[in-house]
């Protein structure tokens, strides 16, 4: 009993504690508007206010420098000096009232910095002055000197419009913009004044007045859009009135103008009425929206003190009498909550992950059933039952969305995927046609490359696929020797010349496991060449053991450390979830983990005594089979996951002329103990009656003018059954037949094709395997 009175007594101290920093907090922030409130008043009078006529008197000194650039005669020099000594005085009277010691206070930090800019920019005035006298520099240098030092006031605003009320901070910002562009104005009116003291207007600066038009206006435009809508009104009036129609009308007037104008088509007493009254009405509309911005702002610091008030005074109040009502309800509450808080507990760490599960495996539930709502009345606590029963329906929502997004996710990635396998498809298709049309060896390298990379894309096209949870479409019906399938994970990847593959014994695949383990050797060896210096080699090796068949795969790379090759074995082990937002630096593991747990096979990372990285991988006695090899010659193409392997080296040498050199192709280099023959053609007295069969493929028919095609007598028969046919007239034809694209052979064609890759394949084979006997004779001997 003592312990649950000490724990409330201290649940009731803490919750005292709260509401009286609650109410210091409130207190503070409350002042703190009064204190910035006396800061920005602070500063308008002794920065802000005196800034305004150094403003216009700067604006002014600039418009004389440009007239007395423009036409320098003795009376524009003379109201030049007296501009300056006027602009003078107003600079010593600014800066006398902003460097006042109240200011320092007064300003933050970045108003300290823009400050101290400002003044910076100002002593800057008699270098420009003396430029402006020797005539160092142009009418547009100058403008954009007085520009960078009257921007420095419009930067030094900025940071003293400090106010914590949004809405008249933002009035603030409107005025500053409206006077911003009323100094736009105040340049383009410089700009012309000197041009029209000259008596002419060049290029360049016919430019900068258009583009100086075109900013004044936006700028006014967008500050008018802020504006509220009593000072809206009078904008729209103003910018409608007279003297901006005026003004508008001499601004069109010049623009219209050529790139160089050499004579102006007004006079400069007519710009300058038509800018001063224009300049006069704009800031009559900025200086009466600001009177209007300090009526608004009168209610707000009546506001500041009356919550100055109440925090200071109601607010103990009411801590007083929070600290009676805690103590006499404290009892009751706690009980209350303590039921709560175990039902929560339940639908929280039991129902509801359970729920959530569910749905993420794709399993439909009732919501209703799984994690009923928790009832507790209607008062405060049942209200925070009820908050609860809400954040339990969105987390049931939102798990259930983010299964089917992630469902969404997969099936967009395979549809990608399967699209690509189509299109890598086609191209290796058309890439078989080229080679077999080709007799350049230089040509049918560059193919060859092109082959290989197009296979190497179909598997990164998989990999999509199995991180998706499908499987590939690369199938294969009969058991494939394993010296093929690792032939095949070597056509696919990139430096494949650098892999030395040792013997692999007399063991066959069984076909449903072959494309996978091909997809998954392929990644495997990728990985221990891409990890490994250029000079070395990648070795790999297979034979029996007691429990299936072994694949080791030894790179000489720099290898991993402990507690990565460990992290790597779990991944590989134990496959996580796949997710977008999850670490994508090694997608291969990921790969390697779902292929390796579809067929049961095991794969192990572990240091190698050569200072690299050895993978062992098991394949499980029920994927192996040993004995006498079963011929590739009967499976289809369209299946064979080892594209370039023996049966694609030997296909162009058993269908073209014999050619003096030939270039390696893929997955057969010149390394280890099963190096492929090189590739040569064979006399034409060894080719085999198929090959005949190829040259006596029927011509392909032509077609009428009205499209309907030529019949060609014994076009459809046999070999065998066709008879000796004259030659169709070319014209009724179309091209000879060695113009004609491979894709249009006829079905007898093909079928020749077939049987001479077959045939080629058989002999390639045969000549592979007596090299490994010979080689292994060697070995005994």
């Amino acid at each position: 009993m003592r312990l649950r009175n000490t724990r409330l007594r201290t649940k009731v101290t803490a919750l005292l504690l709260s509401l009286a920093a609650l109410w210091s907090f409130a207190a503070w922030v409350t002042l703190r508007e009064g204190v910035n409130l006396l800061w920005v008043a602070q500063l308008d009078s002794s920065v802000v206010g005196p800034s305004e006529p150094l403003l216009v008197e700067l604006q002014r000194e600039r418009r004389a420098s440009m007239i007395q650039l423009g036409e320098r005669s003795p009376r524009s020099r003379k109201e030049l000096q007296d501009q300056r000594q006027r602009a003078d005085r107003t600079k010593a009277e600014f800066e006398t009232s902003a460097r006042a010691g109240i200011v320092e206070w007064a300003v933050d930090d970045l108003g300290e910095k823009r400050l101290a800019d400002m003044f910076a920019k100002l002593d800057d005035l008699a270098s420009i002055r003396q430029a402006v006298d020797a005539g160092r520099v142009t009418r547009i240098e100058a403008s954009a000197a007085y520009a960078d030092v009257i921007d420095s006031v419009y930067r030094m605003y900025g940071a003293m419009a400090t106010l914590d009320d949004k809405t008249l901070a933002g009035d603030i910002r409107t005025l500053m913009a409206l006077s911003k562009a009323r100094e736009i104005l105040a340049r383009e009116d410089a700009l012309l004044a000197g041009a029209l003291a000259q008596g002419r207007l060049n290029a360049e600066e016919h430019e900068q007045f258009t583009r100086t038009v075109g900013a004044w206006h936006i700028v006014a435009e967008q500050a008018a859009s802020e504006l509220p809508d009593a000072d809206r009104a009078a904008y729209d009036k103003l910018i409608k009135g007279r003297s901006f129609t005026r003004l508008h009308d001499l601004e069109t007037l010049l623009a219209r103008q050529g790139s160089v104008v050499e004579t102006i088509p007004f006079s400069a007493e007519q710009w300058k009425a038509a800018t001063e009254q224009a300049l006069t009405d704009f800031n009559g509309l900025v200086l009466g929206a600001g009177d209007r911005v300090v009526e608004r702002a009168t209610p707000v610091a009546v506001g500041v003190v009356v919550r100055l008030a109440l925090a200071g005074g109601l607010g103990l109040i009411a801590v007083v009498a929070s600290i009676v009502l805690s103590i006499t309800t404290a009892r009751a509450l706690f009980a209350q909550l303590q039921k709560l808080r175990d039902a929560a507990h339940e639908l929280s760490d039991e129902r509801l992950p359970r729920v959530v599960e569910r749905i993420g495996n794709g399993e439909r539930v009732d919501v209703a059933v799984e994690a009923p709502p928790l009832q507790f009345g209607t008062g405060e606590i049942g209200q925070v039952g009820q908050a609860f029963n809400t954040v339990q329906e969105t987390a049931i929502r939102i798990a259930a969305e983010q299964a089917a997004l992630r469902q969404s996710i997969r099936d967009i990635l395979i549809s990608m995927a399967r699209r690509t396998q189509g299109l890598v498809q086609r191209q290796l298709n058309v890439l078989d046609v080229m080679e077999r049309r080709e007799t350049d060896p230089v040509e049918l390298e560059d193919l060859f490359r092109l082959d290989h990379l197009a296979v190497r894309t179909r598997r990164n096209a998989e990999n999509l696929i199995v991180l998706s949870g499908s499987s590939p479409a690369r199938t294969w019906r009969r058991s494939v020797p394993m010296v093929d399938v690792v032939r095949g994970a070597l056509a696919e990847v990139e430096d494949y010349t650098r892999v030395s593959l040792m013997p692999m014994g007399d063991v066959v695949l069984v076909g449903r496991a072959v494309g996978d383990v091909v997809h998954l050797l392929a990644e495997l060896i990728e990985n221990a060449v891409s990890f490994s210096p250029p000079y070395t080699n990648v070795q790999v090796s297979g034979q029996l053991v007691a429990n299936g068949y072994v694949v080791e795969i030894e790179d000489r790379g720099l290898g991993m450390k402990p507690e990565d090759l460990a992290a790597a074995n779990e991944r590989i082990a134990n496959p996580p979830e796949f997710r977008i937002t999850g670490a994508t630096a090694r997608l291969g593991l990921y790969v390697v983990s779902r292929l390796a747990a579809r067929h049961q096979i095991q794969v192990v990372l572990k240091a190698s005594p050569y200072g690299g990285t050895t993978v062992v991988v098991m394949l499980p006695q029920e994927l192996v089979e040993t004995g006498p090899v079963q011929p590739l010659e009967d499976e289809p193409l369209t299946s064979l996951p080892i594209r370039q392997t023996t049966a694609t080296a030997t296909r162009a040498t058993a269908t073209r002329a014999p050619a003096t050199r030939q270039p390696a192709r893929p997955a057969s280099p010149q390394t280890g103990l099963t190096a492929l023959p090189q590739r040569t053609a064979p006399p034409a007295a060894d080719s085999e009656p198929a090959e005949e069969a190829e040259s006596a493929a029927p011509t392909p028919t032509g077609f009428t003018p009205s499209g309907l095609p030529f019949r060609v007598p014994q076009a459809n028969l046999v070999p065998a059954l066709r008879e000796e046919a004259a030659p169709t007239p070319p014209s009724l034809i179309g091209p000879p037949p060695d113009e004609q694209d491979d894709d249009l052979r006829s079905p007898e064609e093909i079928r020749a094709m077939m049987q001479s890759l077959q045939s080629g394949n058989r002999r390639g084979r045969s000549a592979a395997e007596k090299l490994i006997q010979d080689h292994q004779s060697g070995d005994d001997a």
